[in-house]
């Protein structure tokens, strides 16, 4: 289902029209939940629930942990959409299917979306369990979802990502944390392209030059979002040191496994944060 930049607007459209069968629910809040987010679909009232296999050009992920459905209803009184799930480049999906379903969220008209993810601790300040907002990023995927032809009813040929992550929005996120008595650091996600975990030397570099997060997800989505002219935030769960930082090896099941033991503190930003964000705009 892979294709150029133009005909992405043709494929959204079919997308958007199959969910708006189901529920007319204009979102206030996208909310792309990664690892440790499995149960924030529990909290949304009057949930509608769409797998991705029945949403045109939506693929399902293969990367446990990652449900593949999306959810529409509300959290805390705020209209929201939830991407319960996403699909990663080292599944071997092309950039505009990786970034689709942020895209979709966008023309279904969210103003704002969370992007949240697991993550390596790339400084030792960042131990695992640790939650941290996203302030910016430094792309070493190699992949941006823009090449190729730039089709205009999305977004300019040359976005400006100064604030990729808005300010505005994370001052939000920050405030929701305190709010509900959460810790939650500050730092730079960097993102490889995956599958196989970062080398210590590729650690040390990324510390070198500013990283504080790795992970092989996100960047592609903000890009993608900012194109659109959509506010961003981020959030990550830090689910192990990377590699370097501690002498044990990085498995994956013990990854997912912090992830979700930090689950409930995530939800608890992000039902602030919903709450805040109702509150303002009632």
């Amino acid at each position: 289902m892979s294709t150029t930049l133009p005909a992405i607007s043709a494929q959204l459209a079919e997308a958007v029209a199959v969910v708006r069968d189901r529920s007319d629910l204009v979102p206030a809040l996208g909310i792309v939940a990664g690892s440790g987010l499995g149960a924030i679909g529990e909290l949304v009232q009057d949930a509608v629930a769409i797998p991705y296999g029945d949403i045109p050009h939506m693929y399902a992920p293969t990367v446990v942990g990652h449900a593949g459905k999306l959810l529409l209803g509300t959290l805390e009184g705020l209209p929201v959409a939830i991407l319960s799930g996403r699909v990663h480049a080292y599944e071997g999906h092309a950039m505009s299917d990786v970034v689709f379903g942020v895209r979709m969220l966008a023309r279904l008209g969210a103003p704002r979306v969370l992007l949240t993810n697991a993550a390596g601790g790339v400084q030792p300040w960042l131990s695992p369990g640790s939650l941290c907002r996203i302030v910016d990023h430094i792309n070493l995927s190699g992949k941006n979802p823009l090449i190729g032809p730039n089709p205009s009813d999305l977004g300019p040929r040359f976005p400006d990502m100064s604030t990729g992550y808005d300010p505005e929005f994370g001052g939000a996120i920050s405030r929701a944390a305190a709010s509900a008595g959460v810790p939650l650091y500050s730092g730079v996600y960097a993102a490889m392209s995956g599958p196989s975990y970062e080398t210590p030397a590729e650690i040390r570099m990324l510390r070198v030059i500013g990283a504080s997060l790795v992970g092989m997800s996100t960047v592609q989505e903000c890009i993608a979002l900012n194109h659109m002219g959509v506010k961003v935030g981020g959030i990550s769960v830090v689910s192990n040191f990377a590699a370097g930082v501690s002498t044990a090896p990085l498995d994956h099941s013990e990854v997912a496994e912090v992830a979700n033991e930090a689950g409930p503190r995530l939800l608890s930003v992000i039902r602030t944060l919903a709450r805040q964000l109702a509150e303002a705009e009632a």
